[in-house]
């Protein structure tokens, strides 16, 4: 058993479990943001950060990709504009701790590799670039020059440019996510896998084929003007918290909510809105109308019957389907002969709230329909959002005010990493664009994504890595899978501000280069910096950091690919890249002329909110799908039916986490603290496998014969569906087959894991 770490590591015996919460923020959330802060960033730093969180003059959140106020829509923002988990990720990125060169001489990679998430992300920022070099035992000091030249004569070395692969976070900026996949396209691969291939791969898929475009077609404002907002597979309160003052405004505005989850998240049931009085010493509140407990897996069966049932009632905007859709009597068929048995069985529900749903649907003039890795992580995931837009399109909600889709992006801009070119299989104008701004040639051929960078370096298919910002071992599924096949690289490279998890699972030889936080201030040759982003929403905006680095030798993530395709590539290159790292303009006058939209870029994002990316079938009911139409399209229902004793598991974030970032212990409002090992399990299931609260099991997942192991869990009677079961990431990360993908969008099914509990004996 590996050893403990010292002080700061988890002691799972200290876990406590109390009463889940039914409401969310309130002087808690500012009591946690601001000691959180003022503990690992001090008291002046964090006045000086804090203010500018998501401000025009300030820097974008490290967290999520939630919107921000628009001045255009006669919206105004408020001095405190973000919320306590934005607070945690100021507090991570700017905190006064240091990884220095004196730590990695303590601490041997087999040493490092011993410890939890959790330490490894408390030590602090990264100071200077380190490397392992092959049969070292210790990460050692390497100037940039030195790291560059090494990587790029790595990635020389190689038989094929197909056998280097390079990952992107949702945290890079539009700039640098420009640059790296020109650097990586200009080496001659697509290889461009992305954390979009596991979280909303499958929105992009379904949307692009039913409307003709894989985003959202919603703004925030629409959010004020909705009659009827539909929460389904998500959390805001603890992934999006502020889109619970959203949610709050459409309530005073005389919305209804919908929740559906099979978990009673306490950001859905009430709002204590710490900006308010109400919120801060009264009830707050109340936002879910109506909570529909759906079994996991089930949200299919749901929207077919919501769908069966608006026809069957008439609420069908039939002008709207007759002029602007295609496919409505195909799906019409297809509903009605869908079994309600099976119906039933997969959703868990009864069929008087499946009809009080369904009346709420046929009641509203302007609904909208908000949704997150709660549906995009099952195997019919795609075909469940489809079915999303079929509803949406029998009552005519897109290309309406106050109505549409609204996939919740996670990381700050995942979004705009797409939009730049992030991503495996690009379209043809897009790469034929790049040809021509750039002079060069690009490949054609396919790339991996995420599941078949992790397939392909298992394989010994490919055989160096480079991370631009993220946790890879942890984010990804069938963690000992992965963490052999990083191991078996020739080379690891990762651009970080912290240690993970990944820097600890090393190629031969492995790399860690430290960049800058979007909290701090980016200088170069022609003077200080910006950089752009893109929301949930399609708006695009500026972001300026404004603290001093935690070193003077950390670079931006614009500069280490520069400086990098300058080592590669040599000094005749086309592409401009000593220009790019020097001002950033340069960039964006390529972006301009390359990426559809951002036309005029340098000048729109220098307006006080950016400005909005063109979504035809949001701004003018224009649908560029195959047929010129949006399309409804038929869905075959399926039952996930499981052997007898087993659950189905979801893989979920505590409270007091970011993604893969663990920022303390604490799941409050799920009644958690001081551990993360607990797997929630309904108490009736409990009772019939003769288990009980509080016990200690192992978890199995069973999938093709093969059993994956995670160790030493508590179990928790809570208030989830029979036959279902919670566990946090990436804890059990390990129970997640890399062949278990979704349909189309090939995304891991971490939210729909066939399970057994094990009893243990000590």
């Amino acid at each position: 058993m590996a050893r403990k770490a010292p002080q700061a590591d988890i002691d799972e015996a200290q876990l406590e479990v109390g009463k889940p919460k039914d409401w969310a923020a309130g002087i808690p959330g500012v009591a946690v943001s601001m000691k959180r802060t003022i503990e690992q960033v001090g008291p002046v730093r964090t006045v000086r950060a804090l203010r500018l969180i998501n401000q025009r003059e300030g820097f974008d959140c490290p967290g999520c990709a939630w919107p921000e106020p628009q001045e255009a829509a006669g919206e105004k923002r408020k001095h405190i504009e973000f919320c306590e988990n934005g607070a945690k990720a100021v507090a991570e990125e700017a905190t006064k701790r240091r990884v220095t060169r004196e730590f990695f001489a303590e601490h041997s990679i087999d040493d490092l590799a011993e410890r939890t998430d959790y330490w490894l992300g408390q030590q602090g920022r990264l100071t200077e670039p380190v490397v392992l070099r092959p049969g070292a035992t210790h990460y050692e000091p390497i100037d940039w020059n030195s790291a560059f030249a090494l990587i790029a004569e790595k990635l020389k070395g190689l038989s094929s440019p197909d056998e280097a692969i390079f990952y992107t976070s949702g945290r890079t900026s539009n700039e640098a996510a420009f640059a790296y996949q020109l650097l990586v396209r200009s080496f001659g691969t697509n290889n461009l896998p992305d954390c979009s291939n596991m979280c909303h791969e499958s929105s992009g898929a379904a949307l692009t084929e039913t409307i003709g475009v894989g985003k959202g077609s919603v703004s925030l404002a629409d959010f004020t003007m909705a009659d009827l907002i539909v929460v389904v597979g998500q959390n805001p309160g603890t992934n999006h918290p502020r889109m619970l003052s959203a949610l709050e405004r459409a309530k005073q505005n005389g919305a209804k909510i919908i929740a559906i989850n099979p978990l009673p998240e306490a950001g859905l049931m009430r709002f204590r809105n710490p900006q308010n009085v109400r919120g801060l010493v009264g009830k707050g509140t109340p936002l879910a109308d109506e909570f529909v407990p759906v079994r996991i897996a089930g949200d299919l069966a749901l929207f077919t019957a919501l769908g069966r049932l608006l026809v069957e009632k008439d609420a069908v905007d039939s002008a709207f389907v007759d002029k602007y859709t295609a496919g409505f009597e195909e799906y019409r068929k297809h509903v009605a002969e869908v079994s309600w048995d099976d119906i039933l069985e997969a959703t868990g529900l009864s069929t008087e709230q499946i009809e009080k749903v369904a009346d709420m649907f046929a009641r509203s003039e302007r609904t909208i329909v908000c949704w997150a890795m709660g549906l995009t992580q099952h195997r019919k995931a795609v075909p469940t959002i489809r079915e999303i837009v079929n509803v949406l399109l029998l009552r005519g909600m897109i290309g309406k005010p106050g109505a549409g889709a609204c996939p919740v992006r996670g990381h700050s801009n995942v979004q705009g990493d797409r939009t730049m070119g992030i991503y495996e299989k690009m379209p043809e104008p897009f790469l034929a664009a790049l040809e021509h701004e750039f002079d060069i040639t690009v490949p054609r051929k396919v790339g991996y994504d995420t599941v078949e960078a992790i397939k392909a370096m298992a394989a010994g298919k490919a055989k160096a890595f480079m991370s631009m910002g993220g946790n890879f071992v942890s984010a990804t599924p069938d963690t000992a899978l992965t963490e052999r096949a990083l191991r078996s690289c020739e080379l690891t490279v990762q651009v970080s501000t912290k240690l993970n998890r990944s820097h600890v699972v090393p190629g031969r030889t492995a790399l860690i280069l430290p960049a800058l936080g979007r909290t701090e201030r980016d200088v170069q040759a022609s003077g200080e910096q910006f950089v752009t982003v893109e929301d949930s929403m399609s708006v695009v905006h500026r972001s300026r950091g404004t603290l001093a680095p935690a070193s003077g030798q950390l670079r931006s993530e614009v500069s280490i690919v520069c400086g990098l395709a300058k080592a590669l590539f040599g000094p005749d290159h086309p592409v401009p890249w000593e220009a790019f790292e020097k001002d950033y303009d340069v960039i964006r006058e390529s972006i301009a002329r390359v990426v559809p939209g951002c036309d005029d870029y340098n000048a729109k994002v220098r307006r006080p909110d950016g400005f909005v990316l063109p979504h035809p079938p949001r701004d003018s009911r224009t649908f560029p799908t195959a047929t010129g139409k949006a399309n409804f399209t038929v869905n075959e229902l399926e039952v996930l039916r499981v052997p007898p004793g087993r659950l189905i598991l979801q893989t979920l974030r505590s409270h007091d986490q970011y993604n893969t970032t663990i920022y303390g212990l604490s799941d409050r409002y799920r009644g958690i603290e001081n551990g993360r090992r607990v797997v929630f399990v309904n108490a009736e299931d409990l009772a019939e496998r003769g288990l009980s609260d509080g016990q200690m099991v192992d978890v199995i997942s069973e999938f093709d014969g093969v059993e994956r192991r995670a160790e030493r869990f508590r179990l928790v009677a809570y208030p989830t569906p029979r036959g279902c079961a919670a566990a946090y990431f990436p804890e059990a990360n390990a129970l997640v087959p890399v062949q278990a993908v979704a349909e189309v969008s090939n995304t891991p099914v971490s939210k729909s894991i066939v399970v057994r509990l094990e009893p243990r004996n000590d």
